[in-house]
């Protein structure tokens, strides 16, 4: 079975490999050190300590999978040129109905964050935007109607 690759910028993958050494590094001796703590307790039957810990442990394992398999099965993409969207691109849209600018980074879902302003690839608008240039004009289905964005600017 071939897994899904995970499209990522440079500073994504970066953030991905800092958040694994971390969990490595770190949260796993922590994690260690309160099983063992738990342990020295004795009766292991009866012991939530140990249970919780153990729990932990395990979600932590699994956490650090996760983010090994994204990272091994990822592709750092470049932006573009600035001539056109891609992944990558810092875009600037005018709601042309509110006549405001809003300025996206456009990422792969895994990055994907509205409250910083990165948006996946796959989102309507996302998905809108891509392969557009500077002055064109698209229409987003959005739970409130129809939005249409008039293409500002594009930067890598």
């Amino acid at each position: 079975m071939t897994e899904k690759k995970v499209m990522l910028t440079e500073d994504g993958y970066n953030k991905l490999v800092e958040k694994l050494n971390y969990l490595k590094s770190v949260r796993r001796i922590e994690v260690a050190e309160r099983l063992k703590a738990a342990i020295a307790l004795g009766d292991l039957s009866e012991n939530s300590e140990y249970d919780d810990a153990k729990n932990e442990q395990a979600f932590l394992e699994g956490e650090i999978q996760e983010l090994e398999n994204k990272i091994r099965n990822s592709d750092i993409i470049k932006a573009g040129d600035g001539k056109s969207v891609t992944i990558g691109s810092r875009v600037t849209v005018k709601d042309i109905e509110f006549d405001e600018d809003e300025t996206f980074l456009i990422v792969g879902s895994t990055e994907a964050d509205p409250d910083e302003g990165k948006i996946s690839n796959e989102s309507p608008l996302g998905m809108a935007l891509l392969g557009q240039k500077i002055g064109k004009i698209i229409n987003v289905s959005a739970p409130a109607g129809m939005i249409r964005y008039k293409i500002v600017d594009i930067k890598k």
